[in-house]
């Protein structure tokens, strides 16, 4: 590295270091209802004048609320819809819930009128009891429509005056965007943004089309912009819009004297779209958290020692170097969590479990740099190695690039499609995993490779080679260099087992079932009134040990706690009720109401289609950058590793809720990365092979990756392993799903990506360039004569 890069590396470095450190000192977290609590508001659906308040039209409504909630930045929401008309929202740690509940109970109904006129007063009820409009003069312009067809609103810039609107010629569903932007250019100030859908677009344009054909100061060069029956724009047409076109280009711009906080709001409604029917809220109260105070202790002292474990083990195996990667690793979770903060993310406990097990994932790319970086100074020699350490080292960061690359970029093209197309829980941990990968990224390329050049520049270092780390090849590799396992020879039996493994599975989905948890299939939920202050662990200790673990137990006030389940009987709420009464002294029961899913269908197929999107993208990006049988089983290996962890838990009858979700996607990433190295090891091998048989090839490819698999395998399992046995039944499931994962990635690699990359090649070879059977020329290597004739350097490594 020379001295001008490593420079600017080390400027980068300390600049995002320093921004971090600021930004977690001053910035406090935006903890979950697991954690914190936070305000719960109960709506109730009204009839409308073109729609009944049903459970369908309450569900519909449900859906637009989870966007405006979504846009009014509040994350983890939970909403769900209790009987037929009403729908529990509740909102982590919002600090002004009443504004918030004045904000998403709003109908928004938002509509484009073209403006007929001027008006002396506003419309009034006609002899026949609905409103009717009026004319210039004030005469009687005749009822209005329930559509909409002729109605008079205030002008919102000159008092006291109206305005006659025709007939609206697009709604709020036209709008494809609305953002909130503070305009500085022509000093309007904070405005929304607003672009068309197609169609909408071309509303658009032959509206202001039109008003722009109406001669300069005459009221119909407006055009109006109306929320809720109240004109919140109504902007005149410049002279520079062209007659009869119009505004093209789908955008327009809504002003009004907007603060922050008003355009903000006003972009979250109109993104959300309408309410189906209108909203009224019944029911404003705080809510505990649904976690108690001993499990969060508990995770958090499972989460230190999990990572303590992770930095013990890396320090053992790779020495100073493990160190410096250790230190890397503290600074990789101070720069995610503060970039978590910053971006306003929510914490909940999974999230933290997902953020704590991605730090001990984070030590693959420094890991795969480590191993590299062994084999370079084997290949080297003692004595050239020796002069200069840390030309091995900069070799190694040169040839895992193209993994390391790899690797990350599948992941973010999966966390890319889930933040744009998944909603509610999904899309936050498509940004989490976004901010993770890229954090990795700038920890193991910049960061470690920065402290690993100072640090082998000391002379007490390179007086004592051994020290590094790199010295030696590791017992492992060691002993995969004297016997290269002949696992490809096999092929057809591991994927032969691969496939009974499968069908287990499927038999365990097929035949006993996924049990969705009740975030996915609903419950029931039973509001208690105590005669004393309620302990909310005492409480929910109390009814885990009546038989219910699974229970969300929330406190409301003092003495009030509610408690959902799924759908249980009356002899099961009997229950729960006298296990309440041991604790709390005599309880009545102030509300009983069944709810439905707080992960509603909208969600579970924004989902999946954002996963399946995910796939298809890894897929095409893997076979640009390999080929498509590379691609194929990579693919192939992940949704096999997602199956199994699916039949695992439908076998063991364990809950699948958004929990296991996160435990899922986070699977998802692991596998493809893992596979990724691999196939990455095998292509490079391919280019100077010669004449090797491709099976020797990949034989060859899993034993050099291997160490770097386990070494990154056992990082991730200290943490779960402390997660599952020490973070409490909150987190059993969570580390449990991810445990399986994690062995079955490893396992999945070899066994099936592996062999289905072998056999497709063998079936569909790639066509061979002149020159490619022949070794590159100069290489210094020879051939010597080993356990299964496996081919290596002077050093004795597996080339």
């Amino acid at each position: 590295m020379s001295s001008r890069s490593a420079f600017w590396r080390a400027l980068l470095a300390l600049a995002v270091v320093a921004l971090s450190l600021w930004i977690t000192l001053t910035t406090p977290p935006r903890l979950g209802l697991d954690l914190r609590g936070g305000t719960r508001i109960v709506l109730q659906t009204e009839d409308g004048p073109t729609a009944r308040a049903d459970a369908a039209a309450t569900d519909r409504a449900l859906e637009v609320l989870r966007k405006r909630v979504d846009g009014l930045g509040v994350a983890e929401p939970s909403l769900a819809r209790s009987g037929e008309r009403r729908i529990v929202v509740e909102l982590p740690g919002l600090r002004d819930p009443r504004q918030a509940a004045e904000v998403i109970g709003r109908t928004a109904q938002l509509a484009f009128h073209a403006v007929t006129g001027e008006a002396q007063r506003p419309a009034a009820p006609d002899a026949s009891g609905g409103p009717s409009g009026s004319d210039r003069s004030g005469k009687s312009a005749g009822p209005v429509a329930k559509n909409g067809t002729a109605r008079v609103l205030a002008d919102p810039d000159a008092p006291g005056r109206f305005l006659d609107l025709a007939a609206p010629v697009l709604t709020g569903d036209g709008v494809k965007s609305a953002e909130a932007v503070l305009d500085t250019t022509s000093g309007r100030g904070w405005t929304v943004d607003l672009s068309f859908r197609d169609r909408a677009a071309d509303a658009w344009a032959r509206l202001t089309g039109a008003a722009a054909c109406a001669a300069p100061g005459d009221p119909a060069r407006r055009v109006a912009i109306v929320l809720d029956d109240r004109i919140v724009s109504a902007p005149a047409m410049q002279t520079g819009v062209p007659c009869g076109s119009g505004i093209g280009g789908g955008a327009a711009q809504i002003t009004g004297g907007f603060s922050a906080q008003d355009a903000r709001d006003l972009a979250a409604l109109v993104q959300g779209g309408a309410l189906p029917v209108p909203v009224t809220t019944i029911e404003q109260s705080t809510v505990g958290p649904t976690l108690g105070a001993e499990a969060i202790r508990a995770s958090a002292w499972a989460a230190v020692i999990g990572l303590a474990c992770t930095g013990l083990f890396v320090m053992v195996v790779y020495r100073l170097l493990g160190v410096l990667a250790t230190a890397a690793l503290l600074l990789y979770g101070l720069i995610s969590y503060a970039a978590v903060v910053a971006l306003g993310a929510t914490l909940t406990l999974p999230g933290l479990a997902g953020f704590v097990l991605a730090i001990g994932i984070a030590v693959d790319a420094n890991v795969l740099v480590f191993e590299r970086a062994r084999e370079e100074y084997a290949a080297l020699g003692r004595a050239t190695a020796g002069r200069d350490l840390r030309r091995p080292l900069t070799t190694a960061f040169g040839k895992v690039w193209s993994a390391v690359a790899d690797s990350h970029v599948t992941t973010l093209l999966a966390a890319g499609l889930l933040f744009v197309f998944a909603t509610g829980p999904v899309k936050g941990f498509g940004v989490t995993l976004a901010i993770g990968v890229v954090t990795s990224l700038l920890t193991a390329m910049v960061i470690t490779r920065l402290l690993a050049d100072l640090t082998l520049r000391l002379p007490a270092v390179r007086r004592r080679p051994a020290v590094t780390g790199m010295a030696g090849l590791g017992r492992l590799r060691t002993l995969l260099t004297r016997r290269v396992p002949r696992l490809m020879a096999h092929r057809r039996r591991w994927l032969l087992s691969c496939a009974g493994l499968l069908m287990v599975a499927l038999a365990g989905i097929g035949v006993r079932g996924v049990e969705f948890g009740v975030e996915f299939t609903g419950g029931r939920v039973v509001q208690y009134t105590a005669e004393r202050p309620v302990d909310a662990d005492a409480a929910r200790a109390a009814i885990a040990k009546a038989g219910f673990p699974d229970a969300v137990v929330q406190t409301t006030g003092d003495s009030d706690v509610s408690v959902r389940v799924r759908e249980s009987g009356d002899g099961e709420q009997r229950e729960i009720r006298e296990a309440l009464t041991r604790v709390t002294g005599p309880v009545e029961v102030e509300r009983d109401d069944l709810i439905g899913p707080s992960l509603g269908g909208e969600l579970r197929t924004h989902a999946l289609l954002a996963l399946g999107l995910a796939v298809a993208a890894q897929l095409l990006y893997l076979t640009v950058r390999f080929r498509w049988t590379y691609a194929t089983a990579a693919v192939a290996a992940m949704t096999q590793d997602v199956l199994l962890v699916i039949g695992l838990f439908a076998w063991l009858g364990k809950p699948v809720d958004s929990v296991f979700l996160a435990a899922l996607l986070t699977v998802v990433g692991y596998s493809v990365n893992d596979s990724v190295v691999v196939l990455d090891r095998l292509r490079e091998l391919r280019r100077r092979g010669g004449g090797v048989p491709l099976a020797d090839l990949a034989d060859r490819a899993v034993a050099q990756t291997l160490p770097r698999t386990v070494n990154t395998g056992m990082g991730a399992l200290f943490v779960l392993v402390a997660l599952a046995v020490l973070g409490g039944d909150s987190l059993t499931d969570f580390s449990v799903a991810l445990l399986a994962g994690v062995v079955l990635g490893m396992a999945s690699t070899v066994f099936t990506a592996m062999p289905l990359a072998v056999a497709l090649e063998t079936r569909n070879p790639a066509p061979t360039a002149t020159g490619a059977a022949s070794g590159p020329s100069g290489s210094g290597r020879r051939h010597l004569a080993g356990g299964a004739g496996a081919d290596r350097d002077r050093s004795g490594a597996v080339v």
